[in-house]
C-alpha cells in the first residue's frame, strides 16, 4: 500500500487560492466552509517531512504562507478564513496556535530550503512568546519546540516553552497506585490524546529530564494498551472516553490514530524498542481495515482519508483533517518499516 499511494494528490485537490479547504463532500472540497489554520498547520508539518518538490513542496509553501498570514504581531494566531480570503475570527492561543507552532518548528528544522527554514524559525520565535491555558495547545507547541531544539540546542524561547508545556500538561507519577487504573491528567480522553505523552517524551529528551521522559513513555504505554482490542486499535470515539467506558466507541477519529503513530514513532527513535515501531504499524493497519468495523479508512482511488469510523463502516467524506491524519500515519509507518528492513 505505502509504495503505491500518491499521498499528496487528494490534498492538492482540496486546496484553493489561499490554502487547504477544511471539509469535503466525498472527494469534492466544500468551499462554503472555508479554510482553517488547524489544517494548514497540519499540512505544514507533513509537507516538511517530504522533499521540497512536486505537490508536497508547493502545498508546504502555501501552508507556511497561510500560517504566517494567520499570525498576529503579538504571536497569537487566527484560525478561520472564508473562501474569499477574509479572516472571520480574532487571534487566540487555542489548538491552532499550538499547531501553528508545531508547523513552524517542523519547517524550521526539516524543510530543504534554508530561506524557508529561516522564515519559519522567525515565525516560531514570535509565537513562542505566548502561552495557552489548554493542554493540547501547549502539547502541540511543545512538539514544534522539540523540532527547534533538535537543531538549535540552546534556543532559549523553545526551551522556556517546553518547560511551561510540561508544567501545563502535568507529569503523572507512574508508580502511584492511586492512579493505576487511569493514568491520565484529565477525567476523560478527548482527541489527539497521544500528543500529551508525546510532548512529555519529547520534553524529557530535549531537557535531559529522565523523570519526564519515563512518565511520558508510561502514559503512552497505558494509552495505547487501553485503545487496543483483539490485536487492533479501538480508539476513543468522538464523544470521548472515561474510566467506566469499555465497549468499542464510534465515531472513531483518524486524528487519534495519527497521534498514536507520531507518539510511538518518537518513542521508538528515542528508545530503539521495536515494540514501539510495531505500534506505529498498528496505526496504519487501522486505516487498512484492522479496526472495530473491519473497514478500510482510506480511498485507494483518491488517496484521501475517510472522516470517521462508525459501527457500520466509514464516513466516506474525505476532509482535510482525516486525509492529513492518513498521510502522517503513512509517513511514520514507512519510516518504521524502513528501519525494520
Amino acid at each position: 500500500m505505502i509504495a503505491r499511494i500518491r499521498t499528496f494528490d487528494h490534498l492538492d485537490r482540496l486546496s484553493g487560492e489561499h490554502g487547504l479547504f477544511e471539509h469535503a463532500d466525498g472527494t469534492v472540497r466544500r468551499l462554503e466552509h472555508g479554510y482553517c489554520t488547524d489544517d494548514n498547520a497540519r499540512l505544514l508539518v507533513v509537507a516538511a517531512r517530504e522533499p521540497d518538490e512536486g505537490a508536497a513542496g508547493r502545498l508546504g509553501r502555501q501552508a507556511l504562507s497561510f500560517c504566517l498570514a494567520a499570525q498576529a504581531p503579538d504571536g497569537r494566531i487566527r484560525n478561520r478564513l472564508d473562501s474569499d480570503g477574509r479572516w472571520t475570527d480574532e487571534p487566540g492561543t487555542e489548538d491552532w496556535w499550538g499547531r501553528a507552532l508545531w508547523g513552524f518548528g517542523a519547517a524550521a528544522t526539516h524543510h530543504d530550503d534554508p530561506e524557508v527554514r529561516a522564515t519559519a524559525l522567525r515565525a516560531f520565535e514570535t509565537s513562542a512568546s505566548c502561552r495557552s491555558p489548554w493542554r493540547r495547545s501547549m502539547a502541540f507547541a511543545a512538539l514544534g519546540a522539540a523540532d527547534v531544539l533538535s537543531v538549535h540546542r540552546q534556543h532559549a524561547g523553545a526551551h522556556r516553552l517546553m518547560v511551561d508545556a510540561v508544567e501545563r500538561i502535568g507529569v503523572p507519577d507512574p508508580t502511584d497506585p492511586a492512579t493505576a487504573s487511569w493514568r491520565w491528567p484529565e477525567p476523560r480522553l478527548a482527541y489527539a490524546n497521544a500528543a500529551l505523552p508525546e510532548a512529555l517524551i519529547a520534553a524529557g529528551a530535549s531537557l535531559g529530564d529522565p523523570r519526564v521522559l519515563d512518565a511520558g513513555l508510561a502514559m503512552l504505554t497505558w494509552l495505547v494498551d487501553l485503545q487496543t482490542r483483539d490485536g487492533h486499535l479501538s480508539v476513543v470515539g468522538v464523544g470521548g472516553r472515561g474510566p467506566a467506558d469499555t465497549a468499542p466507541q464510534f465515531d472513531q477519529q483518524p486524528i487519534e490514530v495519527a497521534a498514536i503513530a507520531d507518539a510511538c514513532w518518537r518513542a521508538f527513535t528515542l528508545t530503539g524498542d521495536p515494540d514501539w515501531s510495531a505500534r506505529v504499524v498498528l496505526a496504519l493497519d487501522w486505516f487498512e481495515g484492522r479496526n472495530d468495523s473491519a473497514a478500510e479508512m482510506w480511498d485507494s482511488h483518491s488517496g484521501g482519508g475517510y472522516d470517521g469510523l462508525r459501527a457500520d463502516g466509514p464516513n466516506t467524506n474525505e476532509g482535510a483533517e482525516s486525509t492529513l491524519a492518513f498521510v502522517s500515519t503513512v509517513q511514520r509507518a514507512r519510516a518504521a518499516r524502513m528501519v525494520a528492513a
